[in-house]
């Protein structure tokens, strides 16, 4: 049993989440390349404009067309700048179920757009898309991700052991691989009711593999 994501935009008070578009490949490359991105995800390091190139153009719309997920850039409304990017993966049609992960541009960091781009795409997963449990996976010392899972009503369900790469700055400059534990959170439909107004966080990131 197997579905695609709907090739859509979704509009809250201040953000709209929508396709990536090839004009975003600059602004992109730049998010991810900052420090704590590449300390909590896997994305490459330097992360290129070619990388950005084969994510938005290629990899990306893969994702939703083979039914494996779906990827938003999230733009400011006012603005139009990229504040970041919502990944919904892993999902399994007959379950109704699929993993979040999220990126948030450092200048926009300390806004609630983290919560904000979460909360409207588990709204529009749960009740446009009649799915049933979304899922958050954050590494253990990543607490700005933490706080995001919570402030959306997440419940933590537990601790894989040493179930994550993330990375730290060396003494030279370099990077250096440090395992970590994961926590796992979910959310469910009923779990949304007690979520109203626009949260407020410190910007989040999601320990998550599959940016390229």
């Amino acid at each position: 049993m197997n579905g695609t994501f709907p090739n859509v935009s979704i509009s809250t008070e201040r953000l709209v989440l929508r396709p990536f578009e090839e004009s975003d490949i600059e602004a992109f490359a730049e998010m991810m390349n900052d420090e704590l991105v590449t300390t909590w995800t896997s994305v490459p390091q330097p992360y290129t404009a070619a990388d950005a190139r084969a994510w938005i153009t290629a990899q990306a719309p893969a994702e939703r067309a083979d039914g494996r997920g779906i990827v938003f850039a999230v733009d400011e409304f006012l603005t139009q700048r990229l504040v970041g990017t919502v990944h919904l993966s892993h999902t399994d049609w007959r379950v109704r179920s699929t993993e979040i992960a999220y990126v948030i541009a450092p200048w926009a960091r300390g806004e609630g757009y983290a919560c904000e781009a979460a909360l409207a795409t588990a709204q529009w997963l749960f009740h446009d898309q009649k799915f049933e449990r979304l899922e958050l996976r954050t590494a253990a010392d990543n607490t700005a991700s933490q706080q995001v899972a919570q402030k959306i009503g997440c419940i933590s369900e537990g601790v894989l052991r040493g179930a994550w790469i993330a990375r730290s700055r060396t003494a030279d400059g370099t990077w250096a691989d440090v395992r970590t534990d994961v926590i796992v959170w979910s959310l469910l439909p009923e779990d949304l009711s007690g979520t109203g107004g626009q949260p407020a966080d410190a910007g989040g990131f999601t320990s998550y593999s599959d940016w390229n």
